[in-house]
């Protein structure tokens, strides 16, 4: 696996895929820098090496030229970030774009306009992929969030770059965080998956249960586990036609000695707000008109337990609504005993957009060993799919 620890970038332009897709406010003001902060190391680093950098990214997902998704309204964040001057040029192709490229001198930073003002990036387009390949001397992919992606410059554009490419330090650091859990973790695994839905998740549980010695399953998708043992589960979401899906996962856990843990108790709400009337009741005796919402006592009391005799800890997905304050406890205690444990030496991964919402939501992101900034990417690699974007460095 070649990182940017193989390359010397002293005289080198590297053209480096970031995931600069960042929110933007109505006065196209960065909201949250996180991607940008993500990437510093990698482009610090070929900076400090006497190279130039040439960024290239897609902002949201416009139809043609938009000028609200032009990546003008980031640079002055950029440049704030990183501590260096950002040059800008209105395209990401063609005869100025390549002439700006080449007057770039060590030290120097140019950022792209959005790839996706231009279909052929999505449509994965080979010329698309080789005129961007024309900008730079070393391809490095630092942009994990696009890596399950197969276009222009995520994973086409690598081809042009046989032997001159590389995974910048954040991807790099992506790869070994899902190895850890996947292959080399210290056992007991334990992976806590959580959210809405069963039929989102499928995939990914039965990959892991080879990989796993404790899976929690918390969320809305707990009660179709709960419903098809035989639980009243009043008005709690729940996905029938995936019961048979859910006993089968529990006697697979069974034959591959996987401990599986399910709330036993809930906060159940008589209307779905957070002003609604609560109560603590079995998870089994969800009363008509009741639906469970968080995690009960009992519960964030077990989780706790298991989640402290874990070395290695996987976290995708919310344990309640945690949006609604009234709803958050469950999540929030869960996140007090991951931080517990990872400070006691565990290593903890948070993956996935609802569960990295909370971590950032409730201040645990420096608790946790790492915070992943890539959801659909992230939930492919944990499906056990080899993402385009990563495959294109390594052939």
């Amino acid at each position: 696996m070649k990182t940017l620890n193989d390359f010397n970038f002293e005289n080198k332009k590297a053209l480096i895929r970031v995931d600069f897709n960042v929110p933007l406010n109505e006065n196209f003001e960065v909201t949250d820098a996180t991607r940008i902060v993500s990437a510093k190391p990698t482009i610090i680093k070929i900076l400090e090496d006497g190279g130039s950098c040439i960024l290239m990214s897609h902002l949201g997902r416009p139809k043609g030229f938009q000028d609200e998704f032009s990546l003008k309204h980031i640079v002055e964040k950029v440049q704030d970030v990183l501590g260096v001057e950002v040059k800008f040029v209105p395209d990401c192709v063609g005869a100025d774009v390549e002439a700006a490229a080449a007057s770039l001198e060590p030290g120097q930073i140019l950022l792209l306009e959005n790839l996706r003002y231009y279909k052929d990036e999505t449509a994965g387009d080979k010329d698309f992929a080789e005129k961007l390949s024309k900008l730079g001397d070393v391809y490095v992919n630092d942009a994990f969030g696009t890596a399950h992606r197969a276009h222009a410059s995520t994973t086409i554009v690598a081809h042009f770059f046989p032997e001159d490419k590389c995974f910048g330090s954040l991807l790099a650091q992506e790869i070994d965080s899902i190895k850890k859990v996947m292959e080399t973790g210290e056992k007991p695994v334990l992976a806590i998956l959580g959210g809405a839905k069963v039929s989102s998740k499928i995939t990914i549980i039965e990959n892991i249960l080879d990989k796993v010695d404790h899976l929690i399953i918390g969320g809305g998708m707990a009660f179709t586990f709960v419903k098809a043992q035989g639980g009243k589960i009043g008005n709690s979401i729940c996905e029938d036609d995936k019961q048979e899906l859910a006993l089968d996962i529990l006697k697979q856990a069974k034959e591959k000695n996987v401990q599986i843990h399910i709330p036993v108790d809930t906060i159940a709400a008589d209307d779905f707000s957070n002003d609604a009337n609560t109560q603590i009741v079995d998870i089994n005796e969800i009363p008509d008109g009741w639906e469970g919402v968080d995690a009960g006592p009992k519960s964030r009391v077990q989780f706790h337990d298991v989640v402290m005799q874990s070395k290695t800890i996987l976290w995708n997905g919310p344990l309640g609504v945690f949006e609604m304050e009234s709803f958050a406890n469950g999540t929030i205690e869960l996140g007090n005993s991951i931080a517990e444990a990872t400070k006691n030496g565990a290593f903890s991964l948070v993956g996935g957009g609802d569960s990295v919402a909370a971590v950032k939501q409730f201040g645990f992101q420096d608790k946790v060993s790492y915070v992943s900034t890539g959801g659909g990417a992230m939930l492919e690699s944990l499906e056990g799919k080899t993402l385009p974007g990563i495959a294109a460095i390594l052939e």
